[in-house]
């Protein structure tokens, strides 16, 4: 494993981080709600192959997933680096409607009563005294970045969390919330989607990450499986669940991505991988503090992402894997 410091916060974190979005289950990732137990499994997995960052939130599952995982670190707490978020909230105590699903109604809500409540809310959830990293789920402009800013730069003042960050941003965000007048401590990270099916986002921001110093995470590098193989093109999911509503589903998409498994197949081949450790490698390849935030549910999941840092690239791999791949990209997505 390849460990980092994310941002200037001084935590050393692993390249690859545990995604937990699908540990929350509901109608979002239909097929499996997880238990401790897995739970317990997954963390373990992810420790035994050197995995020692891991990412959650409070609407995963609306607490099912903060839950879990607070009962799965017991005992291990100090092995890794904990990150969650805040302003999206089913209080209803006021905020942006952001969505309603599984009878809960979540709000966007970044003032600072708002995050300081997210905050505890999650403590209590996964039972620790610290959030080593907590990220803005949703920046929200109808509230004022320096009451943002300030309420965060409260909470590490008080050492309830460490760091924070930004996702579902843009780089005029980040630009933002680095000049705010308290903003002593800063934002480490940014958590935005990147793939190569959908890559634009990511190179918008590479510039401003690397001018202030910002870690950028990536999610969605393998589509919600779809990078995975070509077999998992054919499957078929509720239409509530995040992998129903894609762009990749669509016919003229699907059969795109199957003439770009057709010639990654060699490239596959030539360095005894999966094509989901292709897709991940290819994403690392493509910013020196990029970190790779992958959903897993299983052991066999976390050895197989884990050894995608083993695969290296050459130039002209990278180029042919996105020839391949552009036909098909999207710049906008629906997640």
């Amino acid at each position: 494993m390849e460990y980092f410091e994310l941002g200037g916060s001084g935590l050393r974190v692993s390249r690859v981080a545990l995604g937990t979005w699908g540990l929350g289950g509901g109608s979002v990732w239909s097929d499996h709600d997880s238990t401790v137990k897995e739970a317990e499994d997954l963390i373990s997995a992810c420790l035994d192959h050197g995995i020692n960052y891991l990412d959650t939130a409070p609407v995963y599952g609306t607490g099912v997933s903060e839950e879990l995982i607070g009962k799965a670190i017991r005992g291990r707490r100090s092995e890794l680096v904990i990150q969650t978020k805040c302003s999206l909230n089913w209080r209803g105590e006021g905020g942006n409607f952001h969505y309603e699903r599984d009878g809960y109604t979540v709000n966007n809500d970044t003032r600072p009563e708002a995050i300081r409540r997210d905050a505890e809310d999650s403590l209590r959830r996964l039972g620790t005294d610290r959030i080593d990293s907590l990220i803005v789920h949703y920046v929200c402009p109808t509230f004022p970045v320096e009451e943002t800013v300030g309420a965060l730069e409260e909470l590490v003042k008080e050492g309830k969390i460490l760091t924070y960050g930004l996702s579902n941003s843009q780089p005029g965000d980040l630009d933002e919330y680095m000049a705010a007048p308290h903003a002593s401590a800063g934002v480490s990270l940014v958590q935005e989607f990147f793939s190569i099916l959908s890559p634009f986002h990511g190179r918008e921001y590479f510039p401003v990450c690397a001018k202030h110093g910002a870690c950028f995470q990536t999610y969605g590098v393998l589509e919600e499986g779809f990078l995975t193989s070509p077999e998992f093109m054919e499957r078929q999911f509720k239409k509530s669940d995040i992998r129903s509503r894609i762009p990749w589903t669509a016919e003229d998409k699907k059969a795109g991505l199957r003439r770009a498994f057709a010639v990654w197949e060699e490239i596959r081949a030539a360095h005894g991988c999966t094509f989901a450790q292709l897709a991940e490698a290819w994403a690392l390849s493509q910013f020196g503090q990029m970190s790779l935030l992958v959903g897993m549910r299983r052991r066999e999941t976390v050895a197989d992402t884990a050894r995608c840092l083993d695969v290296r690239l050459s130039g002209e791999e990278l180029e042919l894997m996105e020839d391949e791949a552009r036909p098909i990209q999207e710049k906008i997505l629906d997640k």
